[in-house]
């Protein structure tokens, strides 16, 4: 489990990874630090820190990448750091799983309260819903049932989960592990490919509504709202 106040910054730019560094320890928080992507990834591995913040141009991996590792293995949040303000690298670090996005230049001060928020929603998240709807694609939990358009369809216990899985996160990308890891018992072992045909059979379910469902290549699956 990770540790409730420790935070790890991976910047390579030794001024603000001091003064990242400086604010988290006056705000109370244990800090790790590194200065290129490698490392940032093993000490979170190493040490599972509650959140790590990630520059995302960093030598040897990015922080795109070490965020895409860490959400793939790890329960760990993820604030991610760039000088870049285009919405669509905003887009793509929140579909990797990224829990916020800041810009540089950015106030210390800004940054300690993000980080405070983001560990507040870990300890306090927020119950899931009894109705969800994405779309044509709506789910009633207390009944345990599907419905397109309105309409009840039938569906297995493991499509269930996985329709709920995606619900819940819509709008981001879920790679295979990420489903395996949340649909399907720890102590089962299946292949990488057993995922991709009940995501087939499931698109099949739904009809026509089974577009949201979307293929994000080379990542994973994405529910459409």
């Amino acid at each position: 489990m990770p540790a409730s106040n420790r935070i790890l910054i991976a910047d390579d730019e030794p001024d603000v990874l001091n003064l990242v560094s400086m604010n988290l320890k006056a705000a109370g928080f244990q800090v790790l630090t590194a200065s290129d992507g490698p490392t940032a990834l093993a000490l979170a591995r190493r040490d599972s820190p509650a959140l790590v913040v990630l520059d995302i141009m960093m030598p040897g991996m990015s922080g795109i990448d070490v965020c895409r590792e860490l959400k793939r293995t790890a329960e760990v949040a993820v604030l991610l750091l760039s000088a870049r303000a285009e919405e669509v690298d905003r887009i793509l670090a929140f579909e990797l799983g990224a829990d916020d996005y800041l810009v540089k230049p950015f106030s210390p001060r800004e940054l300690v309260l993000r980080v405070k928020a983001i560990l507040r929603r870990q300890q306090f998240p927020a119950e899931a819903p009894p109705q969800m709807k994405a779309g044509r694609i709506e789910i009633d939990r207390p009944r345990h049932t599907v419905l397109i358009d309105g309409a009840p369809i039938q569906v297995t216990a493991i499509e269930y989960r996985l329709l709920c899985t995606f619900m819940e996160r819509t709008g981001h990308v879920l790679s295979r592990e990420d489903l395996l890891a949340k649909v399907w018992p720890a102590d089962t072992e299946i292949d990488l490919r057993t995922v991709d045909t009940h995501m087939r059979r499931l698109r099949e379910r739904l009809g026509a509504a089974g577009e949201q469902l979307q293929t994000v290549r080379g990542f994973g699956y994405r529910m459409q709202g």
